[in-house]
């Protein structure tokens, strides 16, 4: 009695038509004689243009019977057989999926989101790679589009991305990540050479160096430490102007329920009572000489260097005052200024280390000015600290007489080592340390922004192509950051970095045949950790 399994495709050339030929095998076990049988029937030929199966006539019916089961076609046989590198794209697909980014591109690009996918993935995997190097890093690895994206190409995809469709990315990836935390804000800056880009002006890099460039602001989400908003200004505009208008944009974005995190770079009254006008929840860093801090901090000076108020944690000693913000609102539409008190917190902390240091600094510092006072070699930018800190006598026996004023000397030095935050949403000053720190994911997205992504300088000569390049250079951005806090979380950085990581992964091969699922390589049990460690569904191991 014959056992009959079920039957399955198998893909034979015709060396002189170069005709793929597909037939249907039924293989079935024959008891008796302990031996394995199989009978073929031609169903049709592969379509050389789009891979499918289709039936023809004059295919003949072929019938073969072997003693064995049936050793392994050749693949080599297959001219349209595929075999790509897979692993590092299949981790960004994941991740693509996870986030929503895929979802999010493709309703808002729903023409060109698989091209930006793949320039996307290429700047991740080949970075500091130009654009016109695509063609071989896509012809050997599996992506969204699937096929060549020339320079040329790049260039127009750019330009027809539009700032409507970047605006509704922006809300529908915010959306995402605006339930429970806080957004941290901060701007970086991007030298660029070009003579034609309105924008590129001369301002304070941030290296220190003036340079024409432009500047980028970037919104991250603390807890998630992904960006999903950023903004292109002039080089030359200052941190403390910017505000304003984003908060006009949080508003056209449709976001009502906000905690931001601030830098100090942007602290003024003005943005203070802009961010209470909007009913924005925020953590501002503020200088010890404004007024109100500077009252608080003598009400509590030798309060909050007592050991109950120390923290080992963070090395720091860490105070807490409830005080009232005097609000002011201008209202054109009535012709008055509304003024109110508003309910506000300042957190105050001491550090002995950085004491230290800023007292370090100032007697550089003055002995630099006395230097100067004595060679009469003297700074403009010095006088107001010449006659702060010196009284200066000259005479015509004994010259220049330079004699430090030491009450001066002495009340600068009381507020060394103390730093404030500002925030109008109640918690105590150890909790407000710490997610200001976390601000700090957005230098280093920066870092990863410049350095990975090879934006030190744009090259490019125009408005709408440069607009498009950053857009899809923000969109690696969002990836490369979901891995950096991945390899954070899972102390992956112990043993990998995050290129090695990408390495590790892309090595695994994929393989597509005319008619049949795709098939992965071999994958590692390294390599199936990692996936599980990033937070993905691995690959299949062999």
């Amino acid at each position: 009695m014959e056992d009959e399994k079920k039957p399955n495709l198998v893909y034979q050339k015709n060396k002189k038509s170069g005709i793929i030929y597909v037939y249907e095998d039924h293989p079935y076990w024959v008891p008796s004689l302990q031996q394995s049988r199989s009978k073929r029937t031609c169903v049709g030929k592969i379509d050389p243009d789009t891979g499918s199966i289709v039936p023809t006539r004059g295919c003949r019916k072929k019938e073969t019977m072997v003693l064995e089961e049936e050793a392994p076609r050749d693949d080599s046989l297959l001219g349209s057989v595929s075999r790509k590198f897979y692993g590092a794209t299949y981790l960004l697909d994941s991740i693509g999926e996870k986030l929503g980014i895929v979802d999010d591109l493709k309703f808002c690009f729903p023409d060109i989101y698989e091209q930006i996918q793949s320039l996307v993935y290429y700047l991740i995997m080949e970075d500091k790679n130009p654009l016109f190097r695509f063609e071989k890093w896509g012809t050997i690895h599996k992506h969204p589009y699937g096929k060549d994206i020339p320079s040329q190409r790049s260039s127009e995809l750019f330009t027809s991305i539009t700032p409507d469709a970047q605006s509704e990315f922006f809300r529908r990836q915010g959306k995402r990540r605006i339930e429970k935390e806080y957004w941290a804000y901060d701007t970086t800056t991007i030298s660029s050479y070009s003579e034609t880009l309105l924008q590129v002006q001369h301002g304070k890099y941030k290296g220190g160096r003036h340079l024409p460039q432009i500047k980028l602001l970037l919104v991250f989400g603390e807890e998630s430490r992904l960006p999903f908003y950023y903004r292109k200004l002039a080089g030359n505009t200052p941190d403390s102007k910017t505000v304003k208008n984003f908060l006009v944009e949080l508003d056209v974005l449709g976001f009502k329920k906000v905690k931001m995190t601030i830098d100090r770079g942007f602290f003024s009254i003005v943005n203070i009572n802009g961010l209470y006008k909007e009913h924005i929840k925020f953590l501002i860093g503020a200088k010890i000489s404004f007024k109100l801090v500077h009252q608080a901090l003598d009400e509590v000076y030798d309060k909050i260097r007592s050991f109950e108020h120390y923290s080992p944690n963070h090395d720091v000693y860490g105070y807490t005052v409830s005080s009232e913000w005097d609000y002011k609102q201008e209202r054109p539409y009535k012709g008055d200024v509304l003024k109110e008190k508003r309910r506000i917190y300042i957190h105050l902390y001491y550090n002995i280390g950085k004491a230290a240091e800023d007292e370090r600094k100032m007697d550089v510092l003055l002995a630099a000015l006395r230097e100067e006072l004595l060679t009469d070699k003297l700074e403009e930018s010095h006088r107001d600290l010449y006659e702060k800190y010196f009284t200066v006598k000259r005479t015509p026996k004994r010259g220049i007489r330079v004699t430090p004023k030491d009450d001066a000397i002495k009340e600068a030095r009381r507020y060394y080592g103390f730093f404030a935050l500002l925030s109008n949403e109640k918690m105590d000053a150890l909790t407000a340390l710490e997610l200001y720190r976390m601000k700090d994911v957005v230098e280093k997205a920066f870092g990863n922004l410049k350095d990975r992504l090879n934006l030190h300088r744009t090259f490019v000569s125009s408005e709408q192509t440069l607009d498009g390049k950053l857009f899809v250079e923000f969109v690696a951005l969002i990836y490369l950051s979901y891995i950096n806090k991945r390899m954070q979380d899972q102390s992956l950085y112990k043993e990998y970095t995050m290129h090695q990581v990408l390495d590790k992964l892309d090595i695994i091969e994929c393989f597509e045949y005319p008619g049949k699922r795709m098939r992965v390589g071999e994958v590692l049990e390294k390599q199936h950790d990692l996936f599980i460690a990033l937070g993905v569904e691995p690959l299949p191991m062999a």
